[in-house]
């Protein structure tokens, strides 16, 4: 008996022994996840909102500012830089507001994550819901399409050899496997690097086109035409509508009041990278830039270029994330998967979203007009007038202002003064974002389609000519006029 004693001793010495070191690895493998994988804080919903903001906008805002003219670029890049940090703001409150209201109601939502059309079907109705769920899902339908032809119009500068249209064919695969990434809480890496990225690009737009210096004979005519003028403005308010996804970053953080100022912060450092850059490249090639929609088309070939574009690229495939996660997500719950413990069940069922993105891409590669048109037409309804109008009407009655979680600040006036804010942002939004801007912005589209056609494989890109008789050796193909020149002729377009 003895002896058998010892064997048992034995082995479970060693079973704890196995056991010890397998808690050690697991606590090391647990630690690099959380550092990576695993974010909730302020500082991660921070990076997320930042990287978010400033993703392909930062190379068609010098295109906006040959429309807008320099002041007023710069003026409405601080105005709508404020208005979206406002709005955000409401969506927040209007977020702690619907999930303070269903906590006390004991509902559970470790295995849900709440987007915004729940915070309006808990606060207001299904009408509401409707309404929002149609707006937020084709903004972010567009806004992981513009990603996507974004990656097919950088690449283009690095490596000619293949159309732009084939190039969308390819990235539209390399960010179907956004499907893998199960929520907000895991991007925590990719947000941080995100913001890296997009801060170089943004100096090296500065400091080559400084370095550049202004081309012979440059001209900054703009603002010219009403179009243009708010064509561009229209694709600033689309810069600074990227709070489209503020409900699932809010939800992914440990303590979501924290998110009130958050946006705000995003907004300040995102305008130390789009003011110096989009200044600088409009300064150096003026009205060149009505011709050429991302800035890098006019910057010199060299390493740090090309550097810029494979970061670019690298960030876009993060933002369609960003922008396609929260799709995802009402795809699931529609098909009954949104609470499947199994990530490779959810990856599968994702997939089916990303298709409608990769076809779009492909029928509408107008890279700088298509943001003006979703900026106008969606983003000025998702993130702008519809939260404010929530605000307004989730907060009417006395009742509901006296029980309020969070009640308006001092320095915004209390109620009356929150009201007068929110009034006046529905009322701008509705006349210059959406009424002009749609006006500008589909003008611009429709031209571009007349010009270039739906499907085109090769956006504004210089011509192809096949070889040539001897003959006809110095003949150039006409390149179509943009939008900006129709009532003179095209300046000099000069390769890439």
């Amino acid at each position: 008996m003895a002896g058998s004693d010892k064997v048992v001793e034995t082995v479970i010495v060693g079973n704890y022994v196995e056991m010890e070191t397998e808690g050690k690895s697991r606590d090391i493998k647990s630690k690099v996840s959380k550092l990576f994988w695993h974010g909730g804080s302020a500082y991660d919903a921070w990076f997320s909102c930042a990287s978010n903001q400033v993703a392909q906008v930062l190379l068609t805002l010098p295109y906006s500012f040959s429309q807008l003219g320099m002041l007023s670029g710069i003026l409405f890049q601080l105005f709508y830089g404020l208005m979206g940090s406002w709005t955000a703001y409401l969506i927040s409150i209007l977020y702690v507001e619907y999930r303070t209201r269903k906590e006390r109601e004991k509902v559970d939502f470790r295995n849900h994550v709440i987007q915004w059309f729940e915070v309006l079907d808990g606060l207001l109705g299904k009408h509401w819901r409707n309404v929002g769920l149609a707006f937020n899902c084709t903004f972010l339908l567009f806004g992981s399409v513009i990603q996507l032809i974004a990656c097919a119009s950088n690449i283009y500068y690095i490596n000619d050899n293949l159309d732009k249209r084939t190039w969308t064919y390819i990235f539209g695969a390399c960010c179907a496997t956004t499907v893998f990434i199960p929520s907000f809480h895991n991007y925590r890496i990719w947000s941080f690097l995100g913001l890296i990225m997009t801060t170089y690009t943004a100096w090296y737009l500065t400091i080559a086109s400084l370095l550049h210096g202004q081309v012979e004979g440059v001209k900054h005519s703009g603002p010219a035409k009403l179009v243009l003028y708010f064509t561009g403005a229209t694709n600033i308010l689309y810069t600074f509508g990227g709070h489209a996804v503020t409900v699932e970053i809010m939800h992914a953080m440990w303590k979501p009041q924290k998110f009130k100022a958050i946006y705000l912060l995003a907004t300040i450092y995102v305008l130390t990278l789009t003011l110096p850059s989009a200044s600088a490249v409009y300064w150096a090639f003026g009205d060149l830039l009505l011709n050429h929609s991302n800035a890098f088309a006019l910057l010199p070939k060299s390493p740090f270029r090309d550097m810029a574009v494979i970061l670019m690229l690298i960030h876009q495939f993060i933002t369609f994330g960003f922008a396609c996660t929260p799709l995802y997500f009402v795809w699931e719950k529609a098909i009954g998967m949104h609470e499947c413990k199994s990530m490779c069940k959810r990856a599968a069922a994702r997939l089916p979203v990303v298709v409608p993105i990769w076809f779009l891409a492909i029928i509408f590669p107008f890279f700088g007009p298509i943001n003006s048109a979703v900026g106008s037409l969606l983003v000025s309804f998702t993130v702008y007038i519809i939260p404010a109008l929530a605000y307004i009407f989730t907060f009417r009655s006395a009742a509901a202002r006296e029980n309020a979680v969070e009640q308006p600040p001092k320095y915004f006036g209390r109620w009356v003064g929150t009201y007068v804010i929110n009034i006046f942002v529905v009322v701008w939004v509705l006349i210059v974002g959406f009424g002009f801007g749609g006006w500008a912005s589909m003008t611009n589209f429709i031209h571009q389609i007349d010009t270039f056609g739906l499907f085109t494989k090769c956006y504004q890109c210089p011509p192809q000519l096949p070889p040539s008789p001897p003959h006809l050796a110095n003949a150039t193909a006409p390149f179509p006029p943009p939008l900006a020149n129709l009532t003179h002729p095209p300046p000099h377009i000069h390769g890439h």
